[in-house]
């Protein structure tokens, strides 16, 4: 039967992933995911694509904000910005978003750990600060695309079957993981029941090279994989695919042991529309 394996967010997208036993399922994704994000000096988001040493920046929450670290420096807690903090515009994937600014001491700390000149910011109200339209508007954090990324335990055992040096499933940063599946057999998913929780499982996510970094070490320690395997047997013309991406029908509680109830299943999501 199909269950929840593991759990994950991440506070500042791009930072290290924090391993949870539960969280609440907003319209806009799990609570706490994505809320906060670096940018460079322009308002410009930053990501592991090119700046892989972000995986190394650990995050965990404390009241009122967060603290991150990264083992060299001193540690250093972050406030939620006021109401009143400075807002300011910043760009993710063509989208512009306004989100107040997390402060000096914040831009500094991250400048200096990054090597890259960065600022620091917090989405106060997802409801509205960022709203998408695939089949129909829905809100969405800092995350690429979609509120939430589902991947499966059986999917990565068999891609790792056809590797060399197998990788570990935080390479591909999701949310919810799910054991007990048939390898693959999450693309054929249309809607999942997860306690009180009702997913649709909107598309199938393209990979990068977020992929191919070490999530402990910010390294690259198989230049291109996993993604030259994966593009053996998952390249589709919207790119390659691991996990699915899913929005959110009922809010509720997710824990790990869950089971996953399919609602509704159809074709695989990676095959083209039947003429």
């Amino acid at each position: 039967m199909p269950h929840v394996h593991s759990l994950y967010i991440y506070p500042v997208k791009s930072l290290h992933r924090c391993a949870v036993r539960s969280f609440r399922v907003d319209p806009w994704g799990p609570c706490g995911d994505r809320r906060w994000i670096v940018t460079d000096v322009n308002g410009k988001f930053l990501t592991q694509r090119h700046h892989p040493r972000m995986a190394t920046l650990m995050v965990r929450a404390m009241a009122g904000g967060l603290v991150i670290g990264n083992g060299l420096m001193e540690d250093f807690c972050v406030a939620f910005p006021s109401p009143d903090a400075p807002v300011m515009d910043v760009e993710v994937w063509g989208d512009r978003v306004q989100v107040h600014d997390a402060g000096e001491d914040a831009a500094a700390w991250l400048s200096q750990a990054l090597g890259h000149g960065c600022r620091l910011a917090f989405m106060r109200d997802p409801r509205s600060a960022r709203l998408k339209d695939a089949a129909g508007i829905y809100p969405v954090s800092f995350a690429d695309g979609f509120p939430l990324l589902l991947a499966a335990t059986s999917s990565l055992a068999d891609l790792n079957g056809r590797m060399k040096h197998p990788v570990p499933m935080e390479r591909f940063r999701p949310n919810v993981v799910i054991a007990g599946s048939e390898p693959w057999e999450e693309d054929t998913w249309r809607r999942i029941r997860i306690g009180a929780v009702e997913l649709s499982v909107a598309k199938a996510c393209s990979r990068c090279n977020v992929t191919t970094v070490d999530q402990e070490t910010g390294e690259v320690p198989q230049k291109g994989e996993p993604l030259r395997t994966l593009a053996g047997f998952r390249r589709v013309a919207d790119g390659i695919m691991f996990g699915q991406n899913a929005l959110v029908r009922h809010e509720g509680i997710i824990a790990v042991g869950d089971e996953v109830v399919i609602v509704e299943r159809g074709s695989s999501n990676l095959e083209p529309p039947a003429s």
